[in-house]
């Protein structure tokens, strides 16, 4: 399991995490998801319980990933803003949060997909991927290489993780 969570972290974080890192959360995910009672036990500080609608091993991994990695907001303009602000001011998007102010969701899903997948076309772009269960926002997501989008979604089955393609998911309903 440890090995699936690795490539996994890996994946949904496109670069934007080191090896170390990545091995760090997937032992503590690894642990929690082998042993709950043992690994809250050992980290008594962590604040879980059985009322989350998420696995124990599922919520080490999405509350350890650096905001620069996992995007959670309650609109789609907040969201925009803040996949912004995880590739730095030197990278130019072509769409501002503004422009999302008056428009639908599916609208402003579809002009950020939009945009992230004219992005890095080396590895098919980008994907914005809903993930896990949001627990304090509306929406929660990661960016994923467009060449690793299948493999994501198979290891996320594999973990018991959910990760949809947002766009798909918001058309789906």
């Amino acid at each position: 399991m440890k090995a699936q969570l690795i490539e996994f972290i890996r994946k949904i974080s496109s670069g934007c995490m080191g090896d170390e890192e990545i091995a760090m959360i997937a032992a503590e995910a690894a642990q929690a998801y082998a042993g709950p009672q043992a690994f809250l036990a050992a980290n008594p500080d962590i604040n879980y319980d059985d009322t989350f609608a998420i696995a124990l091993g599922e919520w080490v991994v999405i509350g350890s990933l650096p905001e620069t990695v996992l995007f959670q907001a309650d609109t789609y303009m907040d969201l925009l803003e803040q996949i912004m602000a995880s590739f730095g001011p030197g990278v130019t998007f072509n769409i501002k949060p503004k422009q999302l102010a008056k428009t639908e969701p599916l609208t402003a899903l579809n002009r950020i997909q939009i945009q992230l997948s004219s992005m890095n076309k080396d590895v098919g772009g980008y994907v914005l991927m809903n993930i896990s269960q949001p627990l304090d926002d509306e929406l929660q997501a990661v960016l994923v290489y467009g060449c690793d989008q299948a493999r994501v979604i198979e290891l996320g089955a594999e973990l018991g993780i959910a990760v949809a393609p947002a766009l798909q998911a918001l058309k789906a309903n």
